[in-house]
């Protein structure tokens, strides 16, 4: 009889992660920075700046904030994280997003977050996506 393992336990880096998801998820402002460093780099492609969604956010408040703007130009965002892998200080995770635009039109789109940590919580994220298809949404 072969003997049976259980799963390794998750790291702390990783639950905060999840926890990060969950909260974005629960539309759970608190609780998705919770898994942040005060002075979290909030980081989303420059292509992405004609609409106020681009570059680096600063902290909390950066963060906050890009959350508030989201909806003057996005109808609705649900985020899918399919994989995580965990090296040293950093996670990466690729996944799904529906987004929906201001007109009603949903299409899912691929991401890849990475995430770097310090003392167990998000130092920074960085959003890589196909900004192209990101652009005909916004203006569909």
């Amino acid at each position: 009889m072969a003997e049976q393992t259980s799963p390794a336990p998750e790291s702390p880096n990783l639950a905060a992660i999840r926890r990060a998801y969950t909260g974005f998820r629960d539309r759970d402002v608190a609780a998705l920075l919770s898994a942040m460093h005060p002075d979290v780099e909030w980081v989303h492609p420059e292509g992405m700046a004609k609409y106020g969604l681009g570059g680096t956010k600063l902290g909390h408040d950066g963060v906050r904030e890009f959350l508030a703007h989201v909806p003057t130009v996005l109808g609705g965002m649900k985020l899918a994280p399919r994989e995580f892998i965990e090296q040293g200080d950093r996670i990466v995770v690729f996944g799904t997003r529906d987004v929906t635009s201001r007109g009603g039109t949903t299409v899912t789109l691929d991401f890849v977050h990475s995430w770097t940590m310090r003392d167990g919580r998000a130092a920074r994220m960085e959003d890589i996506f196909d900004t192209v298809a990101f652009h005909q949404l916004i203006e569909s």
